[in-house]
């Protein structure tokens, strides 16, 4: 398993690479499609590598829970079991746990302007997840059952799911927590870091049976510009073969913050930008030394009707649809648009067929697959920044 970078962003931290792993190599920048419970919420395997995907990336809590990690392991790991053909990433469950665990779902408190505290729980939820030094104790979303993750339990459960890239658990705050409990966690997570290189080699040594498996560490720290560099430097020290860079932070500062973390990690060793999947967003993650990227939204928005385009998002329910014969993208290569209309998208989803949000995903994985495949191909050509400005002009609507 190997990472070259091929080329860097002139004045930036971009760079062009390619991340080898036992089931193939990602060309990088690369968007990776979010297969929760190994699968892509619609579509086949089969038709997410047809719209280019080079990876997908299943989530350790979920198939924790279910089916269980020992089936997954018996099955020969989870792209044996799901029938994907590539390159595989699991995240810790670290994210699922701890924002679920606070009744935040997908989005742990973004709003920064919000009075801080140490103890935070979202209104009118109960506290499903408790936190302290050796793991977090936490009960199942799904029938309440009491459960526990370590460090030791994150690596033993990747390792039985048998992805090529996972990553070490760590907890994940929210911008709600305060600065004195952010410190406090960021030592948490750098110990609990140790714990799962030392779980990871371990279990390396029991099991070559299996592939070698990249460990990534998770950079935390929040908004702040210390704790973000300190947690980098840190981790880089460490024995890892990649990080990831996670947790809540202010989306009006991503670059900035994605810009501190990188500025700090080891050059020669990939990064991965955790649940970014805005076209503005990955420009920036791109611009700024992210590798590789991850992000539920355009499945899921899919899911509701709303489709990507040049020209931004289209809610593609609404009645003028309703005789529009043509693709929802005139130039789009995605097998949706090369054979049906507007109007067909529109019955779907309004007749409330299942097949509705398997077109919508679709489109909307190719469009964020293809945009990042675009980036990296504009970096090796010279013209990043020039399709960036036009892009987002036309995606804005900005003349």
């Amino acid at each position: 398993m190997s990472f070259e970078i091929e080329k860097q962003l002139p004045n930036e931290l971009g760079r062009v690479g390619v991340l080898t792993t036992p089931h193939g190599a990602i060309p990088t920048p690369a968007f990776i499609p979010v297969g929760t419970k190994a699968t892509v919420k619609a579509l086949l395997p089969e038709t997410v590598s047809q719209i280019g995907a080079q990876a997908v990336l299943a989530n350790a809590y979920h198939l924790y829970l279910q089916p269980g990690p020992d089936v997954v392991d018996q099955a020969g790991g989870v792209a044996e079991f799901m029938n994907w053909p590539g390159p595989t990433f699991t995240d810790s469950g670290g994210f699922q746990v701890l924002s679920l665990g606070v009744g935040f779902k997908k989005v742990l408190a973004m709003d920064a302007d919000t009075v801080q505290s140490d103890d935070v729980i979202a209104d009118n939820k109960d506290r499903l997840a408790l936190v302290d030094d050796d793991g977090v104790t936490f009960k199942s979303h799904l029938d309440g059952g009491r459960h526990r993750f370590t460090p030791e339990v994150s690596m033993q459960v990747q390792h039985q799911l048998g992805a090529d890239i996972i990553f070490a658990f760590d907890e994940c705050t929210t911008l709600l927590n305060t600065r004195e409990y952010q410190e406090n966690s960021l030592e948490r997570t750098h110990a609990w870091a140790k714990r799962c290189i030392a779980e990871h080699k371990k279990l390396t040594q029991e099991r070559k049976h299996r592939p070698y498996q990249m460990l990534f560490g998770v950079v935390q720290g929040a908004q702040y510009e210390d704790l973000r560099r300190k947690a980098a430097r840190e981790l880089g020290s460490l024995d890892f073969d990649g990080f990831g860079i996670g947790g809540a932070l202010d989306k009006n500062q991503l670059g900035t913050i994605v810009s501190w973390v990188n500025e700090e990690l080891p050059n020669n060793k990939p990064r991965h930008l955790l649940g970014i999947g805005e076209p503005d967003d990955l420009f920036i993650g791109v611009e700024k030394g992210a590798d590789t990227f991850d992000c539920v939204a355009p499945a899921r928005i899919a899911r509701t009707g709303t489709i990507f385009s040049k020209n931004g998002r289209v809610n593609i329910t609404v009645s003028s649809f309703k005789r529009d014969f043509t693709p929802v993208e005139e130039d789009c290569l995605c097998y949706t648009c090369a054979n049906y209309s507007k109007a067909y998208l529109n019955h779907l989803f309004r007749a409330k067929e299942m097949l509705a949000s398997t077109l919508a995903t679709i489109h909307n994985e190719f469009f964020i697959v293809s945009l990042v495949a675009k980036m990296r191909e504009t970096i090796l050509d010279g013209s990043f920044f020039e399709f960036k400005k036009e892009f987002l002009g036309n995606y804005y609507g900005i003349k």
